[in-house]
């Protein structure tokens, strides 16, 4: 059987702090199929993007550590890399967009330089042929006068173009992952959608597979083939889309799709919110490390942390809760 493109196993990072080693993701296992969305949801403080720095290997500059578990792009283990062979991966096989587009984009070059460059690095083109390609990728991802536009600097540019910059230049050496990080934040909402229907035209034209982070339950049903939510650092729930929707197991799942507006609710009824807030990761509680917030906890939650098994209905969740939360989601 062949690899799956992406596979995490047991992924535990953190970071050497005054209190020790503090685990920022705990124990993550993840996979990504070939031409898949996996989208990994959670509040801020989940450890969604400490993963997929950690995928990226860019966790190293951060001051993170990888701990233990394991990596595998196309069955070939990344945690133990040295960086130079990483910097022959990153934005050549695997590439990464950013949160903020303002800050992945370098001001003082122009925006096609900064698309020619990565050219120049992983396909060893010259500048000429960089340059065209790079016209090319902004008329790609639908941006209006190419030419032009490639020689402006990022200021010159709406938030919107800039974040079609950076997936043009995540694009550019035809990757076949690339992560995603809170793409759309940044932008209002009529440009959040255009990014999320560009990324899905990109994937099916290209073939490319996609790990999407985000916070947002809507993104993750336009998006995802497969959803990953992630709570304190920890893979609460997993399974596809449908799956997560249709029939949530955890409470913390069921929680974030209560609050996604109109979901549950009449027009103008109060927007359902979680109690209470994500606990730091060097503050987790006894247990399972929802239970503070959890409306289902008894006993057991306050002592014993659940693993994350198989459930009924084919995904994975970890809950004591053995028909999952009471509570219909529509």
């Amino acid at each position: 059987m062949a690899p799956k493109l992406l596979e995490i196993k047991d992924l535990t990072v953190g970071f050497l702090t005054d209190k020790g080693f503090v685990k920022a993701a705990d124990r993550v296992s993840l996979s990504l199929e070939k031409g898949q969305t996996l989208c990994v949801v959670g509040e801020s403080g989940s450890g969604k993007s400490v993963t997929s720095l950690a995928v990226m290997r860019l966790i190293d500059y951060a001051g993170g550590v990888i701990a233990e578990g394991e990596i595998k792009f196309h069955g070939d283990e990344l945690t133990n890399k040295p960086q130079d062979e990483m910097m022959r991966i990153r934005g050549n096989r695997i590439s990464m967009v950013f949160q903020d587009p303002m800050s992945a984009l370098n001001p003082v070059f122009t925006v096609g330089d900064q698309i020619a460059e990565t050219l120049r690095i992983h396909k060893q083109m010259n500048a000429r042929e960089a340059w065209n390609k790079a016209v090319d990728m902004l008329r790609l991802v639908g941006i209006p006068d190419p030419e032009v536009r490639a020689g402006q600097y990022p200021h010159e540019l709406s938030g919107g173009m800039c974040q079609r910059v950076v997936i043009a230049m995540a694009l550019a050496c035809d990757p076949e992952l690339i992560i995603a990080d809170e793409p759309t934040t940044a932008l209002d909402v009529t440009v959040q959608a255009q990014i999320l229907e560009l990324l899905q035209k990109l994937k099916r034209e290209l073939k490319t597979s996609i790990l999407l982070i985000t916070h947002d339950m809507g993104v993750a049903a336009e998006m995802a083939d497969r959803i990953a939510v992630m709570y304190a650092g920890a893979i609460v729930e997993e399974g596809t889309a449908e799956e997560i929707f249709e029939r949530p197991r955890h409470p913390y799942t069921l929680g974030l799709l209560q609050s996604i507006p109109g979901l549950t609710g009449e027009r103008g009824t109060t927007l359902y919110t979680i109690r209470g807030g994500i606990p730091g990761i060097g503050d987790l509680p006894a247990g399972c490390r929802f239970n503070p917030r959890c409306p289902h906890a008894k006993e057991r939650c306050f002592r014993e942390e659940p693993p994350l098994l198989p459930t009924p209905d084919g995904h994975r969740s970890a809950c004591w809760l053995e028909s999952g939360p009471e509570v219909k989601t529509s």
